[in-house]
């Protein structure tokens, strides 16, 4: 299954097959948690938002019809979608302090390393905020989740001339308000 690609996998699972649906889980969705970990700030939502994005993805497996975009596209779509609402719900993010921080740390981690890691994500996240909301997304899709320019571009429907042009502009805003913090 693993040397299959998404779009045959997306096949066999529309077909009936629980194995390929479980491997479409499997790869995708540590990233998927990042990204919304990312956005929330709480790692408690963010792991019902990522349990949300693929029973929505099991739910609406059977009508998916791929449209030239990657099928990771569809599901950061989904997440994206999710944490909107999510944050309609609460009024506003609010960043995790770091004595309730929910960080995983790998076994001999120092943990000096995993509070400055901690405060530089707490700095990052402050520095994001200042930003356009829109630069922020590309960043955060690019440069957290990972994606592509292609995938970034099918993930918010817009060319990836617009992504390339609002990842310059973020990064660019990004510098300045680091400044200033």
């Amino acid at each position: 299954m693993q040397t299959l690609d998404d779009m045959e996998l997306v096949k066999q699972a529309q077909s009936g097959s629980l194995t390929a649906v479980g491997e479409l889980y499997d790869r995708h969705r540590l990233r998927i948690f990042r990204y919304i970990r990312f956005k929330t700030a709480n790692t408690h939502i963010a792991q019902d938002l990522t349990g949300e994005v693929f029973l929505r993805m099991v739910d609406h497996l059977p009508s998916f019809q791929p449209r030239g975009v990657p099928f990771s596209a569809w599901l950061y779509r989904i997440a994206h979608n999710l944490t909107i609402k999510q944050g309609q719900q609460e009024s506003k993010w609010t960043v995790v302090p770091l004595v309730h921080a929910d960080h995983v740390s790998r076994n001999g981690d120092n943990p000096a390393h995993v509070v400055e890691r901690q405060l530089e994500m707490e700095w990052l996240w402050q520095g994001l905020e200042k930003i356009d909301e829109n630069q922020r997304e590309v960043l955060i899709l690019r440069f957290v989740a990972g994606l592509s320019l292609k995938e970034t571009a099918a993930a918010l429907e817009k060319t990836v001339a617009a992504v390339k042009t609002l990842q310059h502009r973020g990064v660019l805003a990004l510098q300045v308000a680091l400044a200033y913090e």
